[in-house]
């Protein structure tokens, strides 16, 4: 595929995942999270293998289509669970799950690049993934939150948006336009652009960022507060995506996907965070309606950037992260004015 044509293909994820958020977020105000949250993850794990066992396009779209709504359950699920949990501890808390969620990115990318160095085939490798998830998953099932279903608040209602769940969604959207974006073209950048053997290596780099640097998300949204912790993240991926533009070498590059994680880490947990907030919908609810924007910003951002990138050159393309980046700013601010 070339740029244009993956972009396309990129298209199935989002759209997969917008339709599960109307049923996701159904399930989630009748029933535990946690049965919403087995439930995805079985689906998501057993398309994962479909993916690897794909022979042709046709067989590819079906079971990305599945995954992406297993994706989207689980989405839903885990941060509800998250951010009941953190109620109960009464303070933050909900960075460190990211920070664990990254964690398990990086070991995903660190296997990913070794299969691919021993030249394991997909199937044998994704096979073994599945395994070891299912495990882990089915173990895990029995210790998650019971009876967090809040009572009120779980129906969504008609007419003009709330304004702080519209501004929160914004930011969401902003978020997933950089993270997202980043997820799906790291490797292509490192690839095309720098033409490194190993293309791996720069998500790879983006998620150790990322990852070491959610696990200090509560401590400096204590120390900082949210407000201004959005705007120093923010300018932090300006910074890092500018290097990437600018100055497209090996060792340059791993340092601007370097700082771009650093920037993108406390974005999101921080984001579902301030969605909790809402005095018009339960969490479950206000996070299912704010992950409709983030699906949005994953549906559009990819796509987007590989219409450019064919028209233009793809280090230019990039530039629609600086300016979702700049946007976060202004959306959080006014997402903030009306609490």
């Amino acid at each position: 595929m070339n740029e244009a044509e993956l972009g396309s293909f990129l298209f199935i994820l989002p759209i997969c995942s917008l339709i599960g958020l109307p049923i996701s977020g159904w399930l989630i105000s009748k029933y535990d999270s946690r049965y919403l949250l087995i439930s995805g993850f079985l689906i998501y794990i057993f398309s994962l293998l479909g993916v690897g066992y794909a022979s042709n396009i046709q067989l590819l779209t079906v079971t990305v289509c599945f995954f992406a709504f297993g994706l989207r359950a689980i989405n839903i699920s885990m941060n509800t669970q998250a951010i009941q949990l953190q109620k109960r501890y009464r303070r933050t808390i909900n960075g460190s799950f990211h920070g664990i969620w990254s964690f398990g990115g990086l070991c995903g990318i660190l296997i990913a690049t070794t299969m691919i160095y021993f030249d394991i085939t997909m199937f044998v490798h994704l096979a073994v993934v599945v395994v070891f998830a299912l495990i882990l998953s089915l173990s895990a099932f029995s210790y998650l939150l019971k009876n967090d279903r809040e009572t009120v608040g779980n129906k969504l209602r008609l007419g003009s948006p709330d304004k702080f769940i519209f501004y929160t969604g914004l930011v969401v959207f902003c978020a997933a336009v950089c993270e997202g974006g980043i997820y799906d073209w790291s490797s292509v950048y490192f690839r095309e652009v720098i033409n490194a053997e190993l293309f791996t290596l720069s998500y790879l780099v983006f998620m150790i960022a990322m990852t070491i640097l959610r696990f200090f998300t509560d401590v400096l949204t204590n120390l900082l507060g949210m407000k201004k912790l959005f705007l120093i993240s923010a300018s932090v991926v300006v910074f890092g995506v500018l290097i990437l533009i600018i100055f497209p070498n090996f060792y340059l590059a791993l340092v601007g996907f370097f700082i771009t994680g650093l920037g993108v880490a406390s974005i999101f947990p921080m984001s579902f965070s301030l969605a909790s907030h809402s005095k018009k919908y339960a969490p479950g609810l206000a996070i299912s309606i704010v992950g409709t924007y983030a699906t949005v910003g994953v549906l559009l951002a990819p796509p987007f950037v590989g219409y450019v990138a064919h028209l233009f050159s793809l280090n230019l393309a990039f530039l629609i992260f600086v300016g979702a980046a700049f946007l976060l700013i202004i959306f959080s601010r006014m997402a903030y004015q009306q609490i």
